[in-house]
């Protein structure tokens, strides 16, 4: 059988830069590797840790619109952070905290589209 692994996940976003100000600050991501056709209908952004091999790609259509429809927002993204109180401050600073469950030791972030974004610690 073929092996798979992970390369990327994709999330459209209304405003693409304040997108990618947004994962830079939050969770220090930055631009890698850039796609524009063109007729400029598009633009998608590939997004790195800088760590792993595994890509956020930010996905701005032209042509749209409207905001993105995200369902019961049950579809997320999770991240690990070797400072989890560090993490916390940081994003309770910026505003971003949009769920805390402090029995399970984790909190989510939304980002300026409305995905949520969860924060785990490291566990040992």
């Amino acid at each position: 059988m073929a092996k798979f692994s992970f390369a990327h996940n994709n999330i459209n976003v209304k405003e693409l830069e304040r997108s990618m100000e947004f994962y830079h600050a939050a969770l220090g991501l930055s631009e890698i590797r850039r796609i524009t056709p063109e007729d400029g209908s598009f633009v998608i952004v590939f997004l790195s840790d800088g760590s792993t091999q595994h890509q956020l790609e930010l996905t701005w259509l032209r042509d749209w619109e409207r905001p993105y429809n995200l369902g019961d927002n049950e579809f997320h993204l999770a991240f690990r952070t070797d400072d989890y109180e560090a993490a916390y401050n940081k994003h309770k600073e910026m505003g971003c905290i949009c769920y805390e469950n402090n029995k399970m030791g984790i909190y989510f972030i939304n980002d300026p589209d409305g995905y949520w974004l969860e924060i785990i610690p490291v566990r040992k």
